[in-house]
């Protein structure tokens, strides 16, 4: 009796939570003027995958990631080892985003959720697109917050405990 309450929890936790109970309020955050070698420190000295780009009004027009800035010097996700090893010794890669400002090289086209979708959603969109994080937005295209994998484990653990 008692494991088939627990499984009926797991069952339904992710409809009963929804993005703003769990997602992180206090983001990072950066403009398109900003420096593509300054977010590339931030991003590695916070050990973060990703940061949000915003205007004047704080509205999402971008998301800058360590495989934007990757780009920069021509790696792909595709790339492998033994290209990377290649380009450190000297061969250059046939395709560069060049530009030394976040706008060059942001990825513009940002998937988002709002504070109301229920986590379940969160997760089916992760899965899918094969990310680690959405930016949350409110209904200005303003942000929100950021909901991260991280953040939905430990809450989810929460939750069964």
């Amino acid at each position: 009796m008692g494991s088939h309450k627990k499984s009926q929890l797991r069952s339904t936790v992710g409809f009963e939570m929804v993005v703003q109970d769990v997602m992180t309020k206090d983001v990072l955050t950066v403009q398109k003027f900003e420096s593509v070698l300054a977010v590339a420190d931030i991003l590695a000295s916070r050990n973060i995958s990703g940061i949000p780009v915003v205007d004047k009004e704080n509205k999402v027009i971008g998301i800058i990631t360590q495989a934007d800035i990757l780009s920069v010097v021509g790696v792909r996700k595709d790339h492998t080892f033994k290209d990377l090893l290649k380009h450190m010794l000297g061969e250059p890669f046939a395709e560069r985003r060049m530009g030394d400002i976040v706008g060059d090289v942001m990825t513009s086209r940002v998937l988002t959720t709002t504070p109301k979708t229920n986590i379940a959603e969160v997760v089916r969109v992760m899965d899918e697109k094969k990310i680690r994080r959405l930016v949350v937005v409110d209904e200005k295209g303003k942000l929100a917050g950021i909901i991260s994998r991280a953040d939905i484990l430990k809450a989810v653990l929460r939750k069964l405990k």
